[in-house]
């Protein structure tokens, strides 16, 4: 890698950290509801720690950057308003829904994040084939995704008041959960495929190293 993509990705990365902490900001001024945004974004906080700090030994590719950063970004906007009320009527009513569709978005982008569990497994050498880390990185979505959607009911049956049921957003939906994790399936096929898309036409190189080296196609 050229000192010039080198430069350009360590750009990219800063500029990504500051548009992060300006809609961080942005969104824990006066939202909606303090309660539901402290519930919301402990998520979004304790990933993006996660990730800051891991950066130091593991280093994903600004893809793999950009795909969380537009799930935290999204996230952060339905804390501030909680995420039924999240300005969306545009869609609302271009396609005559019901109900607010923010939530089905956020998850569709959630799982995309398939393409950052598959990076991580290939470059690790957990799985060893593009083929094997996508189909890892789908399992693992919908894994988590199962996972939060009995993380949401628990919250919302311990607190039994507004903040639960803002939480929860079923939006008076019974199968609710279920087509949330759908959303999160669908997105995770498209993140497995881009994913595989990626590793078989580029061919990136595998390095499991503190300071992984990324090709060009990944900056």
């Amino acid at each position: 890698m050229s000192s010039s993509e080198t430069s350009f990705s360590r750009n990219w990365r800063y500029g990504n950290i500051l548009l992060l902490v300006a809609v961080y900001i942005w969104s824990a001024v006066n939202p909606a509801d303090h309660a539901v945004w402290w519930v919301e974004m402990a998520s979004v906080l304790a990933i993006s720690a996660l990730l800051l700090l891991s950066s130091r030994w593991f280093r994903f590719s600004n893809t793999s950057y950009a795909i969380v950063s537009l799930w935290l970004i999204m996230h952060s906007i339905g804390a501030h308003y909680t995420f039924e009320k999240v300005p969306f009527d545009w869609i609302t009513n271009a396609f005559g829904f019901e109900r607010n569709h923010y939530d089905r978005v956020a998850h569709f982008v959630i799982g995309i994040n398939a393409f950052l569990f598959a990076e991580f497994a290939y470059r690790k050498d957990w799985l060893r084939t593009p083929l094997l880390a996508a189909t890892g990185g789908l399992i693992t979505v919908m894994a988590m995704s199962a996972a939060w959607e009995i993380i949401e009911w628990l919250y919302a049956a311990m607190d039994g008041g507004e903040v639960g049921a803002a939480f929860l957003g079923s939006q008076g939906d019974i199968w609710d959960a279920q087509k949330d994790m759908l959303a999160d399936t669908l997105g995770a096929l498209l993140g497995a495929g881009l994913f595989l898309a990626l590793h078989h036409v580029v061919s990136p190189a595998k390095n499991s190293s503190n300071t992984a080296t990324l090709t060009p196609s990944e900056a």
